[in-house]
This record gives structure tokens, C-alpha cells and sequence, in this order.
């Protein structure tokens, strides 16, 4: 791509298929367009099902933007911006980002050609397709599959931004020193040493509280979030691993791994429901009401028992507990307003998973609280252990790590 005189851009050709598989090509492409935070950032999505496959790399959570331009979509080939595909990512991340955020993804739908309309939009950027639901069904569960993978990591750019943050300290003006001058920083560190040599017998004693923190090195290796070795205004906690320090946002990292917990109990015991007293009545157009009665399967799965009451009426007899005094018609009327335009409800589980998440909040620990060593290592542990842990329900990182040698450039040791 050339403007005038001057190169835009330039991608030399691949030999590998970038639709056919997703690797090291393909993502070297991809660095190429979108940058070389999203490579080191990305995590491979491939999810296929009755002659569908989405392939491509999705950004973990905390790699974010206020805009979704950096969202490529490719079906057989052609590059789209399909609302179907758009709200597909958006569900697939609404557990992890605020709705002000957007994620970074690259993703190829291949499926048979007479299962895709292209010409319902006269610049052919929006499709059909004939089973939406199953194509939705793959984006969300590829992604969520592919940032499960990624475990408890953060994207690098918490760190760098970190770093950016930082600023050196203007240079003191020692005596003797002309003003405008500089000295190299190690000058200046053999003055300081030279100053506070009287205090050394001082300041060679450790303290007592640090001197019974365990130490073993074998121990730094085996836990990627280190081994706690303080705690900062009752906020943060400080940990130390093999090749650096880890601070954590204790409150969030909480939160985050309550939540959790609170999702995987709903998967595996199912949703507890509350019968109305008095069941809702609640009138519908006739395709709404038919789209709604159709899925009442599925509904009821959730929480929500529905029967017909007549043409175009609906009657609501139980709703998820969890959902405690909520606006029954409201709800029915989201839920068939989804229906039509993609073919799956969201509404429900979206405000299901809101519950869970100010649930955790109230549930884990609040900043303020003094946590001993033990509880500090524990929830470490827990964070290693537990998918998406990396960042809280809004996209935010629940911990900052910087690299040992980061830290020696900020002190001009290297």
C-alpha cells in the first residue's frame, strides 16, 4: 500500500494457507496488521462443528480498546462486519470487559457455500447464515475455550504500561556540582553511599518479620506468581518470583476467583428457581410469543418455566432465584427480541452472570483487610489454579508483574 511516494504498508507473500490452519503464519501476518502486542497476546481459537470451523486468535481480556476497530471477521474468505459475528464476540467477552471496551480478535468462518446468503447488503459486508445460532454457538465457545487455555496470564502490555508510568527522578544537585551538569547514575550511587556509610550497620539488619518469610528458591520456580512477601496498605500484596515481583490487587483477584467459583456451581448443580405467587401474564406479538414457547426447553434449563396462554400470550410461572424481584415482562420481552435477530437468548444469562458478579463482590476480600502470610500464598495459589484470574469481571488486570530486569533499567543498572 503506497501513498505517493512513501510506503504505507508491505506484507511480503506467505507460503502457508492462512485460512487452512492456525499457527505461526498465520499469527506473523496478523503482528503485521494488528501489531506485536496482539502476538504476544493472542491466544489460537479453532472450533468446528457440522461442516462450520472458526479459526483464528482472540486477545486476552486485558488487552482491550475504547473502539472495535481492531476486530478483522473473514467468512470463506470475505471480510465482513456482520452484526450476528459482532455480537457473537461481545457475548464471548461480556464476563470479562466493560461494555465501553472492545476486544482485539481475527477470526475465519469456513462453512459450504449454500449454507451462507452474501447478498442480503449491497456492499456485501453483512451475511445470513442458515443455522446462526450453531456459528454464534462456535465464536462464543472457541473464544471462551481459547482464553480458558490461557489460564491465569495477563497480557503483557499491564506490564509495559506499568513501566511507562514510571519516571526517573530529576537528578539532585549535589554540592560542588555546577548547575546544568550531569553525572552518570553510577557517580551519583557512589555519592549516596558514600553519605549514608555511617548508617550501614543499620541498615544490615533485616527486619524480623522479613527474616521468617520462607526463602527457597525451589519454591519461587514452581509458582508463577511467586511467594507473598508483603502486604501494602491492607491493598496490595507483594510477591517475589524466580525472576521478579508480582503486585496484586487483592480485592479483585478476590472478587474474581468468587465468581468463578459461583459460575462453575451453577454449571454443575444447575439454577435454582422461584415460583411466582401469582404467575406473570404477559402479552406478545404472535411471533414473539411462538419464538419464546419454542424454546421453553432450554428456558426452563435456566430457570424459567413458561407456557402458552392463549394467542400471542405468554404466562410465567417460575423464574431463577437468583434473579430475586425482577421485571418478568421486560425480561420476556429482551429474550424474544434476541430470538429474532440472532436465534439464541442472551438476556437471561448475561443478567444471571451480573447477579454472580455482584454477589462475589460482597463475597471476597475487601481492601482494607490485613491478610497474614498463609492467606496471602493461598490466594496466589488460587489464582494459578483458576482460568481468566488474570483480570476482574470489568477487563482491569488483577495483578501487575515486572521482570527483574525491568526493574534494574528503571534504576539504570542496566
Amino acid at each position: 500500500l503506497a501513498d505517493d511516494d512513501r510506503n504505507v504498508l508491505r506484507l511480503n507473500a506467505e507460503t502457508s494457507d492462512l485460512v487452512a490452519e492456525t499457527g505461526s503464519a498465520q499469527l506473523k501476518r496478523l503482528a503485521a496488521i494488528m501489531g506485536r502486542d496482539f502476538a504476544d497476546n493472542a491466544a489460537p481459537v479453532d472450533a468446528g462443528r457440522d461442516g462450520h470451523r472458526v479459526i483464528g486468535f482472540a486477545g486476552l481480556p486485558t488487552l482491550n480498546r475504547a473502539t472495535a476497530t481492531m476486530q478483522y471477521l473473514f467468512v470463506n474468505g470475505r471480510p465482513v462486519r456482520d452484526r450476528l459475528l459482532v455480537g457473537a464476540i461481545r457475548g464471548a467477552y461480556q464476563d470479562f470487559l466493560a461494555r465501553d471496551r472492545h476486544p482485539l480478535v481475527a477470526l475465519f468462518v469456513e462453512c459450504a457455500p449454500e449454507d451462507v446468503d452474501v447478498n442480503v447488503h449491497p456492499a456485501k459486508s453483512e451475511v445470513r447464515f442458515r443455522d446462526a445460532a450453531l456459528v454464534r454457538g462456535l465464536i462464543v465457545g472457541g473464544i471462551r475455550h481459547a482464553l480458558t487455555g490461557a489460564g491465569h496470564r495477563a497480557s503483557t502490555t499491564v506490564a509495559s504500561a506499568t513501566l511507562q508510568g514510571f519516571s526517573a527522578p530529576a537528578a539532585p544537585v549535589w554540592q560542588g556540582q555546577p548547575r546544568g551538569s550531569s553525572y552518570p547514575v553510577s557517580h551519583l550511587a557512589a555519592q549516596a553511599v558514600a553519605a549514608f556509610a555511617p548508617l550501614a550497620p543499620e541498615l544490615e539488619r533485616p527486619s524480623a518479620r522479613m527474616e521468617t518469610m520462607p526463602q527457597d528458591a525451589t519454591a519461587l520456580r514452581d509458582y508463577p506468581l511467586g511467594v507473598a512477601r508483603a502486604q501494602l496498605h491492607e491493598t496490595y500484596i507483594v510477591a517475589q518470583t524466580a525472576d521478579g515481583i508480582v503486585i496484586v490487587d487483592q480485592h479483585a483477584a478476590h472478587e474474581r476467583l468468587v465468581y468463578e467459583r459461583m459460575k462453575q456451581a451453577l454449571a454443575n448443580t444447575g439454577i435454582a428457581r422461584q415460583a411466582l405467587l401469582i404467575p406473570e401474564v404477559v402479552e406478545l406479538d404472535q411471533p414473539s410469543a411462538e419464538r419464546l414457547l419454542a424454546r421453553a426447553a432450554e428456558f426452563e434449563e435456566l430457570g424459567l418455566v413458561i407456557e402458552s396462554f392463549g394467542p400471542a400470550t405468554v404466562v410465567v410461572r417460575e423464574v431463577p432465584a437468583l434473579l430475586g424481584t425482577t421485571n418478568v415482562r421486560d425480561l420476556l420481552r429482551d429474550l424474544a427480541d434476541e430470538l429474532a435477530e440472532y436465534g439464541t437468548a442472551l438476556s437471561l444469562k448475561e443478567k444471571l452472570e451480573s447477579i454472580c458478579g455482584t454477589m462475589a463482590c460482597h463475597g471476597s476480600v475487601r481492601a482494607g483487610r490485613q491478610l497474614t502470610q498463609p492467606e496471602m500464598d493461598a490466594l496466589l495459589r488460587q489464582m494459578e489454579a483458576t482460568p481468566h484470574s488474570g483480570q476482574c469481571n470489568h477487563g482491569r488486570p488483577t495483578y501487575v508483574e515486572l521482570k527483574l530486569a525491568d526493574i534494574e533499567r528503571l534504576f539504570g543498572r542496566r
